[in-house]
């Protein structure tokens, strides 16, 4: 015997040619204008944007058109340029999964994030003290964690 939600998501998902794990349903119609949701995946999109720029940035430092020394990325330390293809990669990893409002892209995200503040904070000798950004990584992750705790409160299971 099935129950009640499982017959009505079948029905619906007969009649609803809309993917039902799609990440972002652009085109519900049954969603309101200015909902948490929305603001949520707003949120998501613009920092998809900030990280495909890290990620760019990053990946110019590996190029070796930003912050060239002596030697290119090779004349950096080991340190150095095991951080800056780590952030290389997962920032463009997650600004992906981020624009697509995947839960794999947030969790990409906030690792990136953490990792960021981390190493800021504990391995100063690896990009310097710079309290800033481990500032804007926790206001973001404190937005994020804001709009992500409203929007789960709008759709209660």
């Amino acid at each position: 015997m099935k129950s009640p939600i499982t017959t009505a998501r079948s029905s619906a998902a007969a009649s609803d040619p809309i993917d039902e794990l799609a990440p972002v349903h652009a085109d519900d119609e049954h969603r309101r204008g200015g909902s948490w949701t929305d603001r949520l995946v707003l949120f998501l999109r613009v920092m998809a944007g900030v990280s495909m720029l890290k990620g760019l940035y990053h990946w110019a430092a590996v190029c070796g058109f930003i912050g060239a020394r002596a030697g290119g990325f090779l004349g950096h330390a080991t340190q150095w340029q095991t951080a800056t293809v780590f952030f290389a990669v997962i920032d463009l990893v997650a600004a992906v999964g981020l624009w697509l409002a995947a839960p794999w892209g947030a969790v990409v995200w906030l690792t990136a994030a953490v990792s960021m503040a981390v190493i800021d904070l504990f391995f100063q000798q690896v990009y310097g003290s710079q309290p800033i950004i481990v500032a804007l990584e926790g206001l973001v992750i404190a937005a994020y964690l804001f709009l992500a705790i409203q929007a789960a409160r709008e759709h209660p299971q």
